[in-house]
């Protein structure tokens, strides 16, 4: 082993997919990249981490509610493109073009053009570490997902996709839900 820095660590553990986080806050939609994203168990929770320093964060905090949207490897430059400007002073929706659709129990948006859609609610803020705590209330997934990869960031401006897929669902079966099988 090897020294490594330790403000560089993060990237050895950050997790994935990207995401994109759709809002509505009362006037309008946006859409923010999160990559900072974990699932909390077998149950639809999930968490995220931002901050007062993305437009989005007041929507989420207020609404509590919002849509993840799993992009595809194919989108990468859209996904960097709408992580670099601000719903401030950007329809991203206009600049990217991208469609969306109207969520079942949520205000914020679905993005077709996306591999899946989580409609979620917030249940917990938690300031001090910017960790948002949501439920998934509705999914959505696009009918050609399996011929297409989500995107891994590394944290560092690098970013990897999937690959080949190695089954070891015999093995794990005893620690699976049911939901899975």
């Amino acid at each position: 082993m090897q020294h490594f820095p330790l403000n560089r660590a993060f990237t050895l553990l950050e997790p994935g997919p990207v995401t994109l986080v759709t809002t509505h806050d009362g006037q309008r939609d946006n859409v923010m990249t999160i990559t900072w994203t974990m699932v909390l168990d077998f149950e639809a929770r999930f968490a995220l981490s931002t901050g007062p320093w993305n437009y989005s964060w007041q929507a989420l905090v207020n609404t509590r509610e919002c849509v993840v949207a799993i992009p595809s490897a194919e989108m990468l430059d859209t996904v960097v493109g709408i992580g670099l400007c601000s719903g401030r002073d950007t329809d991203k929706f206009e600049k990217f073009g991208l469609s969306r659709h109207k969520a079942g129990k949520v205000k914020a948006p679905l993005l077709s053009a996306c591999l899946a859609n989580i409609e979620c609610r917030v249940v917990e803020v938690i300031e001090q570490y910017g960790i948002v705590v949501l439920e998934g209330v509705a999914a959505h997934a696009g009918p050609h997902r399996e011929q297409r990869s989500p995107l891994h960031a590394i944290g560092d401006g690098t970013f990897v996709t999937d690959g080949r897929v190695l089954d070891r669902r015999v093995m794990m079966r005893p620690k699976l839900p049911p939901s899975v099988l």
